[in-house]
């Protein structure tokens, strides 16, 4: 139980880390491409994360019965 703690926390204070990180390179740097010097693309990030979030709740109605079952296909049409 201790280690997955550890785990958990190790992951979460490295996320923000980087996070800190990149808003604080982001303020700091003024020119043409202020994103150079970030270490994660936030965005890119978000879309994942959103994607994955929508995926799990897809999977989670279809598991419970709240989503409409895809029909099979018929065969030889």
């Amino acid at each position: 139980m201790r280690f997955l703690m550890g785990l958990v926390l190790g992951v979460l204070i490295t996320i923000g880390a980087a996070y800190i990180h990149d808003s604080m390179a982001a303020n700091a740097m003024s020119g043409p491409d202020p994103a150079g010097v970030r270490m994660v693309n936030w965005d890119v990030v978000s879309h994942s994360f959103g994607r994955l979030a929508a995926g799990i709740r897809h999977d989670w109605d279809r598991l419970t019965g709240h989503a409409p079952r895809s029909e099979p296909k018929p065969k030889g049409t």
